[in-house]
């Protein structure tokens, strides 16, 4: 996939944590190990570690907004999004998903599949009847699964639709917001990846963090070159703790994500 550049400021949205302890157990060797991952990964200067809570807290603090008729979320994680969202402000009483996920392609670039194979226009198939929008995800990274739901809707639906998510990178706003406003819990300034990059905390030690057409899932420790480039002063030990925290999670190498947010 090219040269990874180390970006200037990496976040890494810690979903791993409190997964791993609610699955295994507080006292668990599968919670130490994720302790220590990410002990590891903080000690890196140009890291920041964000936390689930201190990003809803950041975007419900941009309401309030009367209820959406209908929210979509983008795949599970942009459902389970929606769903705690919704806990907190009772914005999202109708959640509807819609699976997407990005997909390396041989020719070396990303494309946005069905992972079902149901078309996305059949997904969204009676969206036009809903008075209000709202589409949710986890990350808006590049932007171009979030784009490519919004460019499936209707002018008439897209102008009063709305879309949500926990992180992005900001410059990536810029295009979408041709099409709706966006309201980020967490924006990031800087050009994308070589000043700026987000990763999940899970994709490092579950496969299916990253997606390849016609060929197995693998989780972010499999790719050495990636590590390094993250994680520099720490690389080695990084992926270590990854693999075995890996051979834990997934015993039968199954990909185990999309996981929790």
């Amino acid at each position: 996939m090219g040269d990874t550049p180390m970006p200037s400021r990496f976040y890494v949205h810690d979903d791993l944590t409190d997964d791993v302890r609610e699955r295994h157990g507080a006292g668990s060797p599968a919670a130490a190990l994720a302790q220590q991952l990410m002990t590891l990964i903080r000690d890196e200067a140009h890291v920041t570690v964000l936390t689930l809570r201190e990003q809803i807290d950041a975007l419900v603090a941009h309401g309030p907004y009367a209820p959406f008729a209908l929210a979509v979320g983008i795949g599970r994680a942009g459902e389970r999004v929606a769903q705690q969202i919704h806990a907190r402000t009772g914005w999202f009483p109708a959640i509807r998903r819609v699976d997407l996920t990005r997909e390396e392609t041989a020719q070396g670039g990303y494309a946005v599949v069905s992972p079902t194979g149901v078309p996305l226009a059949e997904q969204l198939d009676g969206i036009e009847r809903a008075r209000s929008l709202a589409v949710v995800d986890d990350t808006i990274f590049s932007g171009i699964t979030m784009r490519q739901v919004l460019e499936a809707l209707s002018p008439v639906v897209r102008a009063h639709t709305h879309a949500f998510c926990l992180r992005c990178v900001a410059e990536s706003l810029v295009t979408l917001r041709t099409l709706c406003p966006v309201t980020p819990g967490f924006a990031a300034p800087g050009r994308i990846l070589d000043e700026v990059s987000f990763i999940n905390a899970s994709g490092l030690v579950r496969r299916g963090s990253i997606r390849r057409a016609g060929r197995p899932a693998l989780a972010f420790f499999e790719r050495p070159e990636w590590i390094s480039a993250w994680f520099p002063r720490r690389s080695e030990a990084v992926t270590d703790l990854c693999r075995r925290l890996n051979r834990i999670l997934e015993p039968t190498g199954e990909p185990s994500l999309p996981a929790t947010v």
